[in-house]
């Protein structure tokens, strides 16, 4: 009998390790994400119900006391917001889908609380761990502010995340334990009318179709083209939350950036310059050249009407300035002394440029301006 008792614990044991090998191995494909919406009960609960995600822990991010308890976050004391971390397969859910989730149960206009909830401690933020999560956060909240539901602007932070530190038991699955309270707050709340009013019946989104590659969920093969000539542009106060202090000052007030102090100037690298609003396809790589005057300079746009020129007179003599055909963006000025074929220096600033590279032109939806780049034109 205590051989056969040995056996079966023997057995037993085996297959407990291998389950837990199991977990161990599906766990370290895990990743991490990080989002505060307001009451993190509510966030939580979200997030849950997508398939993919293993668990979501409520806590607090963004400040920097150590440890804060609930207490002390609640009055405003330590810099925290209501967080929650979400640890997700990105084989079965992208981090893409985790975000287009995160915009539809908040108000992304409004980073002073959380519908009844006020205060910085109920602000929505959106914690990146890797740059690959500020990429993609940054493209739909860019896509959202423009093809949203919303008038205002959108305002969310998009931060380094730094630290989280989980809240009391009580407050974890707050939803499930404490069922009734739950639904009294959330129906007071006005969360799920805010939803509702803004963005309809969300329950049978499919978020499979918002992967990192695609993470606004549109057609590839003419994103790109659909967007900078659909492009309307944005109030200054969004285009201010949008762009650095020189980037606003250079494709909105004309201005023009320091010489041999910008981001292009000696890149090299094969790709394509795009309107770093509207996304529009302006100069190849193919035609830029040393100039030695410190700016990214170009023989030729990309395409004969890729960009307007318009007389300039604020200096003291007549300039060619070079806009944006759709943004309507200030890129720079022509002038007559380039190098052949076409003896024209487009002198550009970086600030007014997006840089795609040749092997991301595809994914950005930039496929039809591939021959631009890789044939002598």
């Amino acid at each position: 009998m205590s051989k056969y008792i040995f056996i079966m614990l023997a057995v037993l044991f085996t297959h407990l390790s291998m389950a837990q090998n199991e977990i161990n191995e599906k766990q370290s494909h895990e990743q991490i994400a990080t989002f505060a919406g307001g009451c993190f009960w509510c966030v939580e609960e979200a997030f849950e119900q997508m398939n993919g995600v293993r668990e979501v822990i409520s806590g607090f991010s963004g400040g920097t006391e150590l440890n804060p308890t609930y207490q002390e976050v609640s009055a405003g004391k330590t810099g925290h917001t209501e967080s929650v971390q979400v640890y997700y397969d990105p084989n079965i859910v992208s981090y893409a889908a985790l975000l287009q989730k995160f915009w539809r149960i908040i108000d992304p206009t409004d980073n002073k609380g959380q519908f009844v909830d006020r205060g910085q401690q109920y602000r929505p933020e959106i914690f990146y761990h890797t740059d690959q999560q500020r990429k993609i956060a940054q493209q739909t909240k860019q896509y959202l502010a423009e093809h949203g539901p919303f008038k205002k602007p959108i305002v969310v932070p998009i931060t380094r995340f730094k630290s989280f530190y989980p809240a009391e038991d009580y407050h974890q699955n707050y939803y499930d334990k404490n069922p009734i309270r739950y639904k009294v707050y959330t129906f007071n709340s006005g969360r799920y009318d805010f939803i509702e009013k803004f963005w309809g019946d969300t329950s049978d989104i499919d978020y499979q179709q918002y992967t990192n590659q695609n993470p606004n969920g549109v057609n590839q093969s003419n994103a790109a083209q659909a967007r900078w000539k659909s492009y309307s542009k944005p109030s200054d106060e969004v285009l201010q939350q949008k762009l650095t202090d020189i980037q606003f000052e250079v494709t909105q007030e004309d201005g023009t950036e320091e010489p041999f102090n910008n981001a292009y100037w000696d890149n090299k690298r094969p790709g394509i310059y795009v309107d770093i609003l509207s996304g529009e396809p302006l100069f190849s790589s193919t035609d830029k050249y040393k100039s030695g005057t410190g700016w990214p300079s170009f023989t030729q746009p990309i395409t004969s009407d890729a960009v307007v020129e318009k007389e300039d007179n604020s200096w003291f003599y007549t300039r060619t300035e070079i806009r944006s055909r759709y943004g309507n963006n200030h890129i720079g000025h022509v002038f007559s002394d380039g190098p052949k074929p076409t003896g024209l220096r487009y002198c550009m600033n970086s600030a007014a440029l997006e840089f795609i590279p040749l092997d991301e032109m595809k994914e950005h939806g930039y496929g039809d301006y591939i021959k631009y780049v890789t044939a002598d034109n």
